[in-house]
């Protein structure tokens, strides 16, 4: 008896002191009880009778995935019942609008709709978001992102029909085995879970949705899950006072609206042994007059076996009234707990005053949410409504900001040197390749591999034998579960070889499970380079590869600790943006619908024209990839959809992407001066009519040259075939340049091309003539200057260093015949379909290698290029040209001569002469690019940051087919990007 007593003492002496340090405090009282007295929910208190009052602090679980049987029984409990409110789960937007405006329709007073969104509507509703967990949220440093998420998920919600979010979370998970909070706590760390709570609960509620601080007194030092059984929690009360309760004191301080109450059992706050959400001693005595909370108490869901064993329903919902909580979740019997309250009324238990106020308080609430003024919303476009781009920007912005780098020796991260690497990627827990690894090789060239969770030491030796050709391995660790779960389902084979790759000294692990997990990885914390992602789906697995590449950073912060390994708030930041960032377009300033409606659109068109059989189109911009997309088929009449990964011929876009990247290095170095001529780097021009002309005009195509030679009509007899000294149907030295598969060319005929560009005659005028003609000449050019092969120099001081793996010249010597797009049907020289050789007669003549045409690439990797260019010569961190280069070289040379061209750059027309100029009309005079015969366009605007590669193989079936040119689709889809620009 006397240590009972003693405990009681020091209890309210605990409880005077917080008594006093909540009216220290300065407290922001829940903004909805300034309507407790108002005229409006006088007149309802009129209206109701004391049964209906009782009702209004009911709540009834709703679905919209379940039948009509199940809506007939919930307009039961509203017409018959009349309770106040419902909670909805499972289902859809759109179905659950429509029930909820069907239930309001048949209320005598508006109910109050509330839905557990702790990470936004995807956590109960499909084709709806789901935002990152709050373990995620948790690592984010700025917390006004956090705020920017309760704005948003309020938005969301309330587009729904619903007026109330059972969150923030703002337990302290400081138990890795909690089996019910863990992954949904902001992490072990008070402060941090305040701040974070006291965020998202003010963007929530400054949008007029209410929230509630859950689970009170504190659910995140447990091992049992409350759904199933009655936890216990045996800290004393100092140890809970300023711990588990701290978030709740903050969050009540901040002017939550809400807090619901868990289902524990605490001794060292009633010894009595009832779950929490039936303690006077707890909700009353604590929560309400100690820490001076005035708002919405609500109970956990009342069907929890944490409170329902051994307790009757209606009974037991009773008895969570008297405890004084405001509103019941998940009522399972109405009718039984109306009258067991109403007999509590009759017994003195509690008063109809008492009972009254809380009623008042549920009606305060439904006129703050504007429940007073009720309009039906319109399910229409609900989907696009909720799901907006930046609802979806939103969601990339949270994942990016709580990337996690807890390794990072050596600067490892982010990968640098690409020339000098030979990666290898493994994702572990996965059958296929993963989204990770998708992204992992839009940077350069990766080899993937995947291997099981329950793998077999004989699967682990396969990809053993491998690895030993790569020197930088990167490993994906997935999970098996929707939710994070503190597992470790690895076989022990596949578990030693993770802890075996952390022993090498190039390997970089991305975890994509729960953080805790990391302490079931033996030797996971000697691993290079390690970045945490708290969940795994595919924004996480596409942002972490972005990570190890640079195209974004990290600053995240570990929220809790794992074993001895980390310790909460281990983390340290990396340089991001180094590369190209794959996002959204709201990313960079512009508009989604803008963009892809209007690309789209016109794309579409032009495929519908047979302008092109498809396509494949990029928009960067401010160094971010805003849209990367595939159209269409390889041909009209095939049944191949062009994906991403498929090469074109990029023709004349080969002028500018591959001996003028290099003329400018050797210009760089000194090696190549544009006042000198062509007969300064080949002697064999030096008696020609070419000699001493400046390469300033040649490379602006105002030199005199001829336009161009039809080299390969100098093959043919008059009777149309090949004489016999040029081609030959089998290889052999002599004939050892391949034309075509049956078609050799003699070894000398590049020499009678040399000799036919010396020979030609020149223009009469010295004014703007486009010409290819010194661009075969080029590779040797380089080639004399070097003193290197000219594949080999461009590959190695470019492609390479760029990761532009698919850049190249003669594309079926590296790549199968099914990944390039085909060009012309050539009946006129080659006399067969052109199907991974380059279209151009005269490059194919130079075996597939010229500065005239040659190259083919994606439009990821050519984007690369072209973005080095935009940066003024500079990528990842490394210089491949100087500023000033490349600033003379994209500046028109002789505008005064009418002639709009940079030195090897195409630019826009001097006057913009509407569908017939070469650009956009918002295209500055600052842009640069070229064009392609194929059909392909790159284009950059330094003014704009802006970067536009369109790529098509318009010349099928046959180069007569001038559709593209007619719809000026090219330009027209560029006009697009501008209007996109906000």
């Amino acid at each position: 008896m006397r240590n009972k007593i003693s405990r009681l003492f020091i209890l309210s002496m605990a409880l005077f002191g917080l008594t006093l340090q909540a009216q220290e405090s300065t407290k922001k009282s829940p903004e909805f009880l300034q309507y407790t007295n108002s005229k409006w929910v006088d007149s309802i208190m009129k209206e109701l009778t004391p049964k209906e009052r009782i009702a209004q602090l009911i709540m009834v679980a709703a679905y919209s995935n379940r039948d009509n049987e199940h809506k007939e029984e919930i307009l039961k409990l509203i017409n018959e019942q009349k309770i106040g409110g419902l909670i909805f789960f499972q289902g859809d937007p759109e179905t659950q609008l429509k029930l909820m405006n069907d239930y309001q329709s048949a209320s005598k007073v508006p109910l109050l709709g509330a839905i557990d969104a702790e990470w936004g509507l995807g956590m109960r509703l499909d084709n709806t978001i789901s935002y990152p967990y709050q373990m995620a949220l948790g690592a984010i440093r700025d917390d006004s992102l956090v705020y920017d998420l309760g704005q948003e998920v309020a938005r969301q919600i309330k587009r729904t029909g619903l007026h109330l979010n059972f969150a923030p979370v703002v337990d302290v998970n400081n138990n890795p085995n909690n089996p019910v909070i863990n992954y949904r706590s902001f992490g072990e760390n008070k402060e941090n879970v305040s701040a974070k709570g006291i965020a998202y609960m003010r963007g929530m509620q400054d949008a007029n949705l209410l929230t509630t601080a859950k689970h009170f007194p504190g659910h995140g030092d447990t091992d049992t899950d409350s759904h199933y059984a009655l936890p216990q929690i045996n800290h004393p009360f100092e140890r809970l006072d300023s711990l588990e309760m701290y978030p709740f004191k903050e969050l009540i301080d901040a002017g939550i609206g809400g807090v619901m109450v868990a289902h524990l059992n605490i001794p060292a706050l009633d010894s009595t042994g009832v779950p929490s959400t039936l303690s006077k001693s707890i909700i009353t005595g604590i929560l309400k007059d100690s820490l001076g909370f005035e708002g919405l108490i609500v109970t956990d869901a009342m069907n929890m076996k944490g409170v329902t064993k051994g307790n009757e329903p209606g009974i037991v919902d009773k008895d969570a009234i008297l405890a004084g909580n405001d509103l019941l979740e998940f009522t399972e019997d109405v009718p039984k707990t109306i009258e067991e309250v109403s007999k509590a009324i009759k017994q003195g238990l509690i008063s109809q005053k008492q009972l009254d106020e809380r009623v008042r308080k549920i009606l305060a609430v439904k006129q703050w949410v504007g429940l007073n003024q009720f309009k039906a919303q319109s399910p229409k476009n609900i989907l696009k409504e909720i799901n907006t781009a930046d609802a979806k920007f939103l969601n990339r912005k949270l994942v990016e900001a709580s990337l996690t780098v807890l390794k990072n020796e050596n600067s490892i991260l982010p990968i640098r040197k690409l020339d000098t690497l030979k990666i290898a990627s493994i994702s572990f827990g996965a059958s296929k390749q993963t989204e990770f690894q998708k992204t992992l090789n839009l940077y350069t060239e990766v080899k993937n591999f995947q291997l099981k969770a329950d793998a077999k030491a004989s699967d682990i030796e396969k990809i053993k034998e491998k690895l030993s050709a790569y020197n930088l391995v990167i490993g994906g660790i997935h999970d098996d579960s929707r939710f994070p779960r503190n597992t470790m389902k690895f076989s022990q084979p596949v578990q030693d070889f993770i802890a075996e790759l952390t022993e090498k000294e190039n390997n970089i692990f991305s975890y994509f499970k729960n953080p805790y997990s990391l302490n079931k990885l033996d030797k996971i914390e000697n691993t290079a380079g390690l970045i945490l992602t708290y969940q795994d789906n595919e924004t996480t697995q596409d942002l972490a590869a972005q990570l190890i590449f640079g195209g974004v950073g990290a600053n995240g912060r570990l929220p809790v600790s794992i074993g001895k390994k980390f310790k909460s708030g281990d983390g340290m930041d990396v340089k991001g943006k180094i590369r190209f960032k794959y996002t959204l377009p709201e990313d960079a300033g512009m508009n989604s619908e803008k963009l892809f409606g209007g690309v789209d659109s016109l794309m579409q068109e032009a495929i519908k024209k047979k302008a092109t059989p498809g396509g494949q189109i990029l928009v960067a911009k401010d160094g971010k990839i805003v849209l990367h997309k595939a159209y269409g088929y390889h041909e009209y009449s095939d049944t191949i959809k062009v994906k991403k990964t498929d090469l074109y011929d990029l023709a004349s876009v080969t002028k500018i992407s591959s001996a003028l990247p290099a003329l400018m290095k050797l210009h760089d170095e000194g090696k190549f001066k544009l006042d000198a001529g062509i007969d300064d780097y080949l002697p064999y021009f030096k008696n020609s009519n070419k000699a001493g002309v400046p390469f300033r005009q040649i490379l602006t195509h105002q030199a005199r040259f001829k336009p161009w030679i039809p080299y390969w009509k100098n093959t043919l007899r008059k009777n149309g075939s090949y004489k016999w000294f040029t081609f030959k149907k089998d290889s052999s030295s002599r004939f050892p340049v391949k034309v075509s598969g049956d078609l050799w060319l003699h070894r000398n005929y590049q020499k009678k091309m040399f000799k036919a560009i010396k020979k030609s005659e020149l223009e009469d005028e010295a004014k703007y003539k486009y010409s290819g003609l010194v661009f075969y000449l080029l590779p040797s050019i380089v080639e004399e200057i070097s003193g290197e092969d000219f594949r080999k120099y461009i590959n190695e001081n470019f492609y390479d260093k760029l990761g532009a793996t698919t850049l190249g010249y003669n594309p079926l010597e590296r790549f199968e015949k099914s990944r390039i797009v085909p060009t012309e049907h050539d009946y006129l020289f080659r006399r067969k379909p052109i199907h991974g050789m380059v279209h151009d007669e005269g490059a194919i003549m130079m075996g597939g290698v010229s500065a005239n045409a040659g190259l083919f690439s994606n439009a990821n990797d050519l984007a690369k290029l072209m973005q080095m260019y935009l940066n003024m010569g500079e990528y990842a961190g490394e210089r491949y040209i100087e500023e000033e280069t490349l600033k003379e070289w994209s500046t028109a040379q002789f505008p005064d001569n009418d002639n709009r061209r940079g030195i090897g750059f195409d630019k826009p027309s001097l006057e913009y002469e509407g569908e017939s100029s070469n650009t956009a009309k918002d295209a500055s005079k600052a842009s640069f690019g070229h064009t392609g015969f194929t059909g392909i366009y790159a284009w950059v605007d330094p003014e704009e940051d802006l970067l536009y590669l369109f790529l098509s193989n318009r010349v099928l079936p046959s180069r007569e087919n001038t559709r593209l040119y007619q719809l000026n689709a090219r330009t027209k889809i560029q006009q697009v990007l501008y209007d996109a620009i906000e």
